[in-house]
C-alpha cells in the first residue's frame, strides 16, 4: 500500500480473504518510497540481515501507506489535531424507547416484521469484531475462544455461532458470518473453528479476515523500528473494521449475495442478540446508513460512550471526554439527561461500509486518533529496550466516528439485563463471573416469563445453576413459545442444560 497505490488481491477465496499485495514487495519498489519520504531508518540494519529478515521487513514495508502516514504526522504528531474533543453545541441525541419504556409497542412490532422480511430474503450479513486478546482476563488465547456460559462452559464463539444458526433455520436464509481477527490471534481463531467443525455451520459461510496495522512513530514522525528487521506495527482500531471489510473483498462477496445490511458486534458481550429484527427494521424504516444501540447509563460516569446530537450531526462522546457537569446533567424528571449510552452494537449499511471504508486518506473517512505510548525501540546499536514513559504515538479508529458520516442514523433502546453483558476484565464488574450471573438471571427472567418460578436470592440469581442453549432459544419471545409447546418439560435442575 506504499503511497496508497499498489493494488490488493485476495489469496485464499472466501474462507480466508486475508490482505496482500498484487505482487511480492521488492527493494527496488519499497526502499527508494521509504527514502523520498523521509523514512529511510527503517532500512538502516537492511544490508547486515539475513534473506527471511529482510523478506519480513519489506513485507511490513509493503503495507504502509506513506501519504497517509504523512498526514497523520502533520495533523496529529506536529498539529493540532490532537488537543482535545470538540464538546461545543452539544446535545442528548434522541433514541427510539422500548415498549416497556414508554414506547409505541405497535411501532416495535411493526419494525420486528420488517426486519424478519429482510432476513427471509437474504439481505443480512453478521460480522465480528474478534481481534483481542484474553489477557485481561488471564486467558491465554483469543478472546472468542474464552468459555463463558454457566454449565457447559460454551465459548464467546460457540454462543454466537449458536445464535447465528437458530436464526438461519428460523429464516430460512444464509446469513453469513464475517470475523475480523488480528494478527496475533487469526490462526489460533481458525484452528479453533477447524477442530469444532465450525459448530454446525457450513464452512464456507463463516469468513475470516485480518485487521489492518498501522506503523508506530516517534515524537519527530518517524517510523519505529522495535527490531533490526521489525516495524513497531499495532491494530488499527475498531473502526479499522470498516476497511478491512472492504479491502479483504468481505463487501464485495456480500454485494454478490445479494446483502446490503451488516450486524456489527464486538467479541466479549455473549448477550448480544447477533440478529434483531426490530432493531434491522427500524435502521430499514429509518433509511438509515449506521444505526445504533444504547442502553440507559446506570450513573454518571459509566464507561460507556455519550450519543449526542452536535451542529445538525450524531455523534459519540467518549466517557473519558465527556465534562463531568454534562455526565452530571438532569432533566426536570430527575433522569440523566445523557443517559444514552453506547454498547457498540450497530447495523450498518453495506454501501456506507465501501464508502468509508474504500476511502483514501485525504478523503471522506474516519479520523485517526492518537494514543502516547511506550513503544520498544531498537537503538543504532541493534538493542532493543522498552522506555519508562511514552516515547512514540499510536494510530486508532473507532467505529463509532462512522456515525457523522451516516445518513439517517437511528439509536435504539435496549436492556443490559437481555443485552449487554462484556466479559473484560479477571473480577468484578464486566468479568466472567459478573457475565455468569447475568446470564442465570435471564434464563431465570424466561422461565418465569413462560409461568415458571424458581428460588433467587437477594441479586436475583439462581440457586442452582442450568442454561438455555441457543439451539432451543436465544430470547424470551421464543423461550415461552417453544416451552410451552413442549409436551414433557424438564425439572429445573442444578446442572441442566435445555437444548
Amino acid at each position: 500500500m506504499i503511497g496508497g497505490n499498489l493494488d490488493m488481491m485476495h489469496a485464499n477465496g472466501w474462507h480466508e480473504a486475508e490482505l496482500r499485495l498484487a505482487m511480492p514487495p521488492t527493494i527496488d519498489s519499497i526502499i527508494p518510497a521509504f527514502e523520498n519520504a523521509g523514512q529511510s531508518q527503517v532500512f538502516r540494519f537492511f544490508e547486515g540481515l539475513e534473506k527471511e529478515q529482510k523478506d519480513n521487513i519489506l513485507q511490513q514495508a509493503a503495507q504502509i501507506d506513506l501519504k497517509e502516514v504523512q498526514h497523520l504526522v502533520d495533523t496529529l504528531v506536529h498539529g493540532q489535531g490532537h488537543h482535545g474533543v470538540d464538546l461545543s453545541d452539544l446535545e442528548p441525541a434522541p433514541y427510539i424507547s422500548l415498549p416497556s419504556k414508554g414506547g409505541d409497542a405497535e411501532d416495535w412490532e411493526t419494525a420486528f416484521k420488517e426486519g424478519e422480511a429482510a432476513l427471509e430474503a437474504g439481505r443480512v450479513a453478521t460480522f465480528t469484531v474478534a481481534g483481542g486478546q484474553g489477557t485481561r482476563l488471564g486467558y491465554d488465547g483469543p478472546k472468542g475462544t474464552f468459555p463463558v456460559t454457566p454449565v457447559r462452559k460454551a465459548t464467546l464463539f460457540q454462543v454466537f455461532a449458536e445464535k447465528i444458526l437458530a436464526a438461519r433455520r428460523r429464516y430460512n436464509a444464509p446469513i453469513p458470518w464475517f470475523i475480523m481477527t488480528s494478527t496475533i490471534n487469526h490462526e489460533a481463531t481458525v484452528r479453533f473453528f477447524e477442530e469444532h467443525a465450525y459448530f454446525g455451520m457450513e464452512e464456507d459461510s463463516v469468513s475470516f479476515f485480518r485487521q489492518g496495522l498501522m506503523p508506530a512513530v516517534d515524537y519527530e514522525g518517524k517510523i519505529i523500528l522495535d527490531g533490526k528487521d521489525s516495524i513497531a506495527m499495532t491494530p488499527d482500531g475498531h473502526g479499522g473494521s470498516l476497511r478491512a471489510l472492504v479491502r479483504s473483498g468481505a463487501t464485495e462477496k456480500m454485494a454478490k449475495m445479494g446483502i446490503d445490511t451488516i450486524s456489527y458486534f464486538q467479541v466479549d458481550n455473549p448477550l448480544v442478540a447477533c440478529i434483531d429484527p426490530a432493531f434491522i427494521g427500524f435502521h430499514l424504516r429509518g433509511k438509515s446508513e449506521m444505526s445504533s444501540k444504547m442502553l440507559q447509563k446506570a450513573y454518571p460516569k459509566e464507561k460507556l460512550g455519550h450519543f449526542c446530537n452536535q451542529r445538525g450531526k450524531q455523534v459519540v462522546i467518549e466517557y473519558s471526554d465527556m465534562p463531568d457537569e454534562l455526565c452530571e446533567q438532569r432533566d426536570a424528571d430527575g433522569e440523566l439527561s445523557y443517559r444514552a449510552g453506547s454498547i457498540a452494537v450497530h447495523i450498518l449499511s453495506r454501501e456506507f461500509v465501501e464508502r468509508m471504508g474504500g476511502a483514501e486518506a485525504g478523503e471522506t473517512t474516519l479520523p485517526f486518533h492518537r494514543a502516547d505510548k511506550k513503544i520498544q525501540v531498537v537503538d543504532d546499536e541493534g538493542n532493543t529496550s522498552k522506555p519508562d514513559a511514552p516515547n512514540g504515538v499510536k494510530f486508532e479508529m473507532f467505529v463509532f466516528d462512522a456515525i457523522p458520516f451516516a445518513q439517517g442514523p437511528v439509536v435504539i433502546e435496549s436492556l443490559r439485563e437481555t443485552g449487554f453483558s462484556p466479559v473484560k476484565n479477571a473480577e468484578g464488574v464486566d468479568s466472567a463471573q459478573s457475565c455468569r450471573d447475568d446470564q442465570l438471571r435471564l434464563f431465570a427472567s424466561w422461565l418465569k416469563a413462560a409461568g415458571v418460578e424458581i428460588d433467587l436470592d437477594a441479586d436475583g440469581i439462581p440457586q442452582i445453576v442450568f442454561e438455555v442453549s441457543p439451539h432451543f432459544a436465544d430470547n424470551e419471545r421464543d423461550f415461552v413459545a417453544k416451552w410451552n409447546a413442549l409436551e414433557t418439560k424438564p425439572e429445573i435442575t442444578d446442572g441442566l442444560v435445555i437444548e
